[in-house]
């Protein structure tokens, strides 16, 4: 969660670490806030989203705030490294980001509200950091479960664009990409809720000041 002075750049698959075939650590059994277990199965009903918003100990923080989310869990996504540790995931070398799995009830919080909370909660624009995370790890990102999910990320980025475009803002560096294939790891017990354990933590998060308009897109099924 600090400042990496080196040159950010995705390694291809080639470079990336190998990783390994079974985790070096167990995640809890429950969220330390929620007290729902923190991997699946899940209850019937409820639905998967997965966020990349820079330092997951904030972005975690963000969603298990929010009334509708059943329970959280950070890792790493969008690379090729099997079952990262945080430091090979620091070392740049593994193509994964930071990342946030947020379980929720549909009919209490619509994925779209999910989507506005994400853009709002940090700066979309720029690239391999997150402020003064620098990184290939702090990129921002949606890996999205459904057909429906990719339409509404899409359409969110999109008005999102708009209104950043008209505040003086960059364009958005977000990646949304399906979520299959690209497997969800999750990161070491310490950095499960690490806000709840450490109140007075880092946190790293904040957004650009710009409202997103939600309800752009319908989401079903």
């Amino acid at each position: 969660m600090f400042l990496n002075r080196r040159t950010p750049e995705l390694p291809t698959p080639e470079q990336a670490l190998r990783g390994r075939p079974v985790p070096e650590f167990t995640v809890p059994s429950r969220h330390t806030v929620l007290g729902n277990p923190l991997v699946g199965p899940y209850p019937e009903g409820l639905e998967v989203a997965d966020f990349a918003l820079g330092c997951f100990w904030g972005a975690e923080r963000k969603f298990w705030q929010t009334e509708g989310v059943w329970t959280t869990l950070v890792g790493y996504q969008g690379g090729y490294t099997e079952n990262p540790s945080y430091e090979e995931a620091c070392s740049g070398m593994t193509g994964h980001t930071e990342a946030v799995r947020v379980v929720f009830d549909p009919a209490v919080v619509p994925y779209t509200e999910l989507l506005k909370l994400f853009w709002e909660s940090h700066n979309p624009t720029q690239g391999f950091r997150q402020g003064n995370d620098v990184g290939t790890q702090y990129r921002s990102a949606i890996h999205t479960h459904s057909p429906a999910q990719a339409a509404a990320a899409d359409a969110s980025r999109e008005a999102y664009q708009k209104v950043l475009t008209a505040s003086g803002h960059k364009e958005i560096t977000t990646e949304i990409l399906p979520a299959e294939g690209r497997p969800f790891w999750p990161a070491e017990a310490y950095h499960q809720q690490y806000l709840d354990k450490n109140p007075g933590g880092y946190c790293g998060i904040g957004g650009t000041g710009v409202s997103c308009p939600i309800g752009v897109a319908p989401v079903e099924g």
